[in-house]
């Protein structure tokens, strides 16, 4: 399968549905993907260290981050912290702001 640079494949009941532009996902599935792939770990990895099922984490990352679904709050909490992101950053739409609240986290752990 090839991707258009920038761009995520869609899978939609395990068919190649269509390509889109990352600024299409719903913003929690850019910050998601971004803060996983900044971490160096797999979708799978990823699931498990946040409490999913080992046999069904890859395929619910790869739909948050796809679009498909949206993690509940709990889940998104757990996959905050093992990204080590306050949840506010997945939902922040501007990157300007999505910075800022990384960098607001950064401080208060240096100031403990």
């Amino acid at each position: 399968m090839t991707r258009a640079s920038g761009s995520f494949p869609i899978w939609k009941s395990g068919i190649h549905a269509s390509v889109v532009d990352k600024k299409s996902l719903p913003v929690y599935s850019r910050r998601l993907r971004e803060a996983r792939e900044a971490l160096g770990i797999s979708q799978r990895t990823l699931g498990i260290q946040a409490g999913l099922d080992e046999f069904v984490a890859s395929t619910r990352v790869n739909r948050y981050e796809t679009g498909v679904h949206q993690p509940d709050l709990l889940t998104l909490q757990r996959l905050a912290k093992v990204l080590g992101q306050p949840e506010a950053y997945f939902y922040a739409e501007d990157d300007e702001l999505a910075q800022l609240i990384k960098d607001f986290k950064r401080q208060g752990k240096h100031k403990r």
